[in-house]
C-alpha cells in the first residue's frame, strides 16, 4: 500500500493576538494529525510603491522588514516548540500582496491542504479601505480555511481596546 502524503497546514501570521491565536490552533490540529505547519508572513510591498513603481522607501528599510519579520516567526517556531512540543514547522516571509499570496501562490508552491487564520488582524478603519485579507482568502483559496474565532481552549478572543 502506498504511503500516504502528509497533510500540511498554511497559517499566515501578522504579528496580531487573532493570527497567534490561530496558530495555536494550527500546532494543536497539526499535532492531532500528523500534519506539517508552514508559517507564512507577507510583506505588503504594495505600501512601498509610488506611482511610477518606484519605491517610497529605502532597502535598508526593507532588510530590517526582513530581518524582524524572520525574528517573529523563528519566535513563533520556538513557541511552539516550548509549549507543545511541536517541531514539524518551517517559516517563509514572501512579498507583494496578502490576498493573492495566501490564497494562491502559496498554496501552489507548498501544497497545503488547509489555511488556518485569525477572524482578523486588522482594525475596523483598515478592513474598511483594504479589505480583509480573512474575508478575501476564505472566498477564494486554493484550499480549506478555517478561521479562528476563540483561544486555544474554545475561549472567545477578547479585542484588545
Amino acid at each position: 500500500m502506498a504511503k500516504e502524503k502528509k497533510e500540511s497546514i498554511l497559517v499566515p501570521v501578522d504579528g496580531s493576538e487573532s493570527a497567534e491565536r490561530a496558530f495555536d490552533k494550527a500546532v494543536k490540529v497539526a499535532m492531532t494529525d500528523n500534519a506539517h505547519i508552514d508559517i507564512l508572513n507577507v510583506i505588503d510591498t504594495r505600501q512601498f510603491m509610488g506611482e511610477m513603481q518606484d519605491t517610497l522607501i529605502s532597502g535598508d528599510t526593507i532588510y530590517q522588514m526582513t530581518q524582524d519579520s524572520e525574528e517573529y516567526l523563528k519566535s513563533l517556531k520556538k513557541w511552539a516548540h516550548d509549549n507543545f512540543g511541536f517541531d514539524d514547522i518551517d517559516y517563509h516571509i514572501r512579498y507583494g500582496s496578502p490576498k493573492r499570496i495566501i490564497s494562491y501562490d502559496f498554496i501552489k508552491d507548498h501544497k497545503d491542504t488547509l489555511i488556518v487564520m485569525g477572524a482578523t488582524g486588522l482594525n475596523a478603519v483598515e478592513r474598511m479601505l483594504m479589505g480583509s485579507v480573512t474575508e478575501y482568502v476564505n472566498q477564494h483559496a486554493l484550499a480549506d480555511v478555517l478561521i479562528v474565532r476563540t483561544d486555544i481552549d474554545n475561549n472567545p478572543i477578547k479585542p484588545k481596546a
